[in-house]
């Protein structure tokens, strides 16, 4: 013979929601032994069943106090780094080096007259301003100055001046 529980409301429960026992304040019955509240953890309503309810319940209070944070709990502060460290990591940074776009920058400002993209990888590639392994490095350079043409606007360092041709703007000219 099982004897009925008595679930009070207001109370914190340990109750198995999806798999997990969360604590659970219920607020509501739903009749037929099942129960609406509300997850302590996060706040979600869930409901329940008399049999997924577990322990004899507490005030939400108590459950709070038992849950509160202690000082022990809290997470020691990273050790500050010093100024030889700071210093060191500093000069450590490494320079970038040049993308495809930077190198299409460099080699329209030396030619001064538009190019296409298979002479502006041809000649960045020769002088060393940039370094693929790509079957299609014009291709990608195309692209990229397409995209920034489109993205950037008025403040892009390309115009296109004709079909595959493109030229410096004013703001290409300023880069460096």
């Amino acid at each position: 013979m099982n004897a009925t529980r008595k679930i009070e409301l207001g109370k914190v429960y340990s109750a198995k929601v999806a798999g997990t026992f969360l604590p659970v304040r219920i607020d509501k019955s739903l009749g037929h032994g099942r129960y609406e509240g509300v997850a302590m953890s996060d706040g979600r309503t869930v409901k329940v069943a008399t049999a997924a309810v577990k322990g004899d319940g507490q005030t939400v209070e108590a459950w709070n106090a038992a849950h509160a944070p202690t000082p022990e709990d809290a997470p020691a502060p990273a050790p500050a780094a010093t100024t030889e460290k700071r210093k060191a990591a500093a000069k450590e940074k490494k320079e970038r080096k040049p993308g495809g776009l930077d190198a299409a920058v460099r080699v329209l400002r030396e030619a001064g007259t538009p190019l296409n993209c298979g002479d502006m990888v041809k000649t960045a590639l020769e002088k060393g301003y940039w370094q693929t392994g790509g079957k299609t490095p014009a291709a990608t350079i195309y692209a990229a100055i397409i995209t920034e043409i489109s993205k950037k606007g008025g403040q892009s360092r390309f115009r296109k001046v004709d079909r595959g041709m493109f030229e410096l703007t004013e703001a290409g000219k300023e880069a460096r």
